[in-house]
């Protein structure tokens, strides 16, 4: 089968968006024998996947730079290069639904007849400007719309993104709920010995709590309580491993360290070392990085609407309301409780990883979409 694979940014770029598309990608083309293209943005290099010819796509990538919004602008001969690759392929497969080659592979796609899967990650995310809350409805309502009315299948990582495009999308098939895998041979749990010495390695006393942030540094990861928090908790050393306008070493906060382009192996000793992950972040799903943490059986604070993209996750997941206001002064409160002595979120790590062992695997997650596209051709 002949897939033509559509995303903003190619892996390197190390949003969780392009890392779900790459493990698919890989999985697709060994186990199912897929010849999958795929088209990105050239702002990163391209990943090396046997059974996957990458296309780099000439962009400008200002819009990320100065507004921190991840927003490529293709150019016009890239974009006509999309569209005769969907044109000529037996199925295209979009990652997410707004982006303007995704819309340009819809439209080529819808007009020679190919099935479109898009694979949708985020929903509706509450930007504190309300021009940008406006513009995000207007386009959720008049493209997307459009685009997952018509895709031969909607799929859905989180459970709250898809109710809330079930609000307002009449779907042609009934869309699904496929959940991300993780890489249990790279992000899974270390002994306690293993522990210490990680934490060593990164200058943190054992009584000292370590608290992780991984991520974009940009307003719907929630930096700007972070920011607050890691003031607030002056006592915990706060660790931040990602990227972006809003960088924590700018903060000048004494117990604040920041981590860059961590991933694989050594982003998993973060997971391992840290005592909690914190992510306040709106708007987006189930990410990925909460996935990789528990899978390391560390426990994670989110959002009460990330924890709603996995309710089956109840019993392990640690959530806390970003909405309303003295959203920080919440979340203090809870962090310094679950930093009490007696441990807690030390005897919560051997049933996190448990669940993370057993409820996501990117072999099974494979399968899934190999079924999908199938069925979506023998249509």
């Amino acid at each position: 089968m002949r897939i033509t694979l559509v995303t903003h940014y190619y892996p390197a770029h190390r949003g969780g968006i392009e890392l779900v598309a790459a493990e698919l990608a890989k999985r697709l083309a060994a186990a199912h024998g897929a010849e999958i293209s795929w088209h990105a943005s050239d702002c990163d290099p391209a990943p090396a996947i046997p059974g996957v010819a990458c296309v780099p796509a000439a962009s400008c990538n200002a819009v990320e730079r100065r507004l921190g919004l991840p927003y490529p602008l293709w150019s016009p001969r890239a974009l006509r290069q999309v569209a005769r690759a969907a044109r000529a392929a037996d199925a295209v497969h979009l990652h997410d639904c707004l982006y303007l080659p995704n819309l340009a592979a819809y439209s080529a796609a819808r007009r020679a007849g190919r099935p479109v899967l898009v694979t949708q990650h985020v929903g509706m995310i509450p930007y504190r400007s309300a021009a940008l809350r406006g513009l995000l409805s207007v386009a959720y309502r008049q493209l997307a719309r459009r685009v997952l009315e018509s895709a031969a299948q909607a799929v859905f990582v989180s459970e709250s993104v898809r109710r809330y495009f079930e609000s307002f999308v009449r779907f042609k098939s009934p869309p699904l709920l496929v959940a991300n895998g993780v890489d249990i041979s790279i992000f899974r749990p270390a002994d306690e010995g293993k522990r210490r010495a990680l934490r060593a390695e990164l200058g943190v006393a054992p009584e000292t709590p370590l608290l992780l942030f991984v991520g974009r540094f940009v307003e719907k990861k929630g930096l700007p309580v972070l920011r607050q928090l890691a003031a607030r908790l002056a006592h915990a050393r706060w660790l931040f491993a990602g990227w972006g306008a809003l960088d924590p070493e700018r903060w000048q906060l004494p117990n604040v360290g920041v981590m860059r382009n961590r991933s694989g192996a050594a982003l998993a000793a973060l997971y391992q070392a840290a005592d909690l992950l914190v992510l306040p972040s709106t708007g987006e799903g189930f990410p990925l990085v909460v996935q990789e943490a528990m899978a390391c059986g560390t426990p994670a604070l989110v959002g009460a609407d990330t924890a709603a993209g996995c309710p089956d996750a109840a019993g392990v997941l640690l959530w806390e309301d970003t909405a309303g206001e003295d959203v920080a002064a919440r979340w203090e409160r809870r962090i310094r409780t679950l930093l009490q002595p007696g441990r807690p979120l030390s005897a919560m790590r051997p049933q996190v990883a448990c669940y993370a062992a057993a409820s996501w695997s990117w072999d099974a997650c494979a399968r899934r979409y190999a079924e999908l596209f199938q069925r979506c051709t023998a249509r």
